[in-house]
């Protein structure tokens, strides 16, 4: 599965109400918490990211509440993955089970600049800054989390192999 996108940078400690605030938690629709994505964070975030773009962003990304709300936002959204230093725990796991692609490396957090044109192979773990020619290794996704993510989540994984 590989990406490709501009860059969104964000700082540390962004936390589910900064990527979904509470006030927008009346509803579960994708497309309405995509268009609140972020708000608190950059609030022209949701009516300028494109489909296939990815955030990056400092330590703890995703900390705060347990709300599933904040992965769909962000897929909802068009982002295609989100890499940073590191995620809150259960940020990490709603993330796979929402079918949103995230990936931890310092390096490529710290080297890359709102704007910058990222490319990204989840198989291997590859980032591209390719705006500055500059390469970096994150760890690559376990295959059956990469399954998850390539069927839509794990509700979907589990339809399609007709367990539900």
């Amino acid at each position: 599965m590989k990406f490709n996108g501009k860059a969104w940078k964000f700082g540390a400690d962004i936390d589910t109400d900064r990527i979904i605030p509470a006030r927008y938690l009346n509803t579960s629709d994708p497309k309405e918490l995509a268009k609140h994505c972020m708000e608190d964070a950059d609030p022209t975030f949701a009516s300028r990211v494109q489909a296939g773009d990815v955030i990056v962003a400092d330590k703890n990304f995703g900390c705060g509440s347990s709300r599933e709300h904040a992965p769909i936002a962000i897929k909802a959204s068009g982002v295609a993955c989100v890499i940073a230093k590191s995620f809150a725990r259960i940020f990490y796991r709603n993330s796979f089970n929402m079918g949103l692609p995230i990936l931890e490396c310092e390096e490529a957090a710290d080297s890359t600049e709102s704007g910058d044109v990222i490319e990204v192979d989840m198989s291997t773990g590859e980032i591209v800054n390719v705006t500055k020619g500059k390469r970096f290794k994150a760890r690559p996704i376990p295959p059956f989390m990469q399954e998850l993510i390539a069927a839509g989540g794990l509700m979907e994984s589990i339809r399609k192999k007709g367990a539900v």
